[in-house]
């Protein structure tokens, strides 16, 4: 059933835990060069492979005892908040791009990009961890997918305003800041039973 509060939730945290992500500069950096419908392309296709994966795996943590679960989300929130803390932006000059101009050489460095940037990274975690914290995959999924795209469109479309008049360092803080609200909530649910 899909639940528009856990869509606007785990689309706040999503979204503000990938602003800073190496990805919104390398999809600035694409975006600067090239077509910006053919990057979004690719750079859309990827994040929708990336939640799918997430989801999975949230959906099999769910098997777990209650109180475990929020006590391994709680914890896995945690850890991400400290990585968002320590976290230095990358440097975007690494970026290559094709030659080509075609639709699908650009959309496909896009793909291939956000697919190699993002396995494993932290806000695929953190929607694996959503998943089985709400055992509600559709709206979980729908509001990853909706805060990584807004994420991309930002790089793509409008980065360079957005970076010039929010710092990077604040949007970080906060971010780290929900994950941690994230975290104290999982783990009293983990308490308290």
């Amino acid at each position: 059933m899909l639940s528009l509060t856990v869509v606007a939730v785990v689309f706040g945290v999503i979204f503000l835990a990938e602003l800073p992500d190496k990805t919104a500069l390398a999809s600035l950096m694409l975006g600067t060069r090239y077509r910006a419908s053919y990057v979004f392309a690719g750079v859309a296709a990827a994040f929708l492979v990336h939640v799918a994966l997430a989801i999975a795996a949230g959906s099999l943590l769910t098997l777990l005892p209650h109180r475990l679960l929020q006590a391994i989300v709680g914890v896995l929130f945690l850890g991400g908040a400290v990585m968002l803390l320590r976290s230095k932006p990358e440097d975007e000059e690494n970026v290559k791009a094709p030659a080509d101009q075609s639709f699908w050489k650009v959309a496909g460095a896009g793909f291939m990009l956000i697919l190699v940037a993002e396995f494993g990274d932290l806000t695929q975690i953190m929607t694996a961890n959503l998943a089985a914290r709400y055992d509600n995959p559709l709206s979980v999924g729908i509001g990853a997918v909706l805060g990584l795209w807004a994420v991309g469109a930002l790089g793509i479309f409008g980065g360079r305003m957005l970076m010039k008049k929010v710092p990077l360092a604040l949007i970080t803080k906060i971010a780290a800041a929900a994950m941690a609200v994230l975290a104290v909530f999982s783990l009293y649910e983990a308490i308290a039973g």
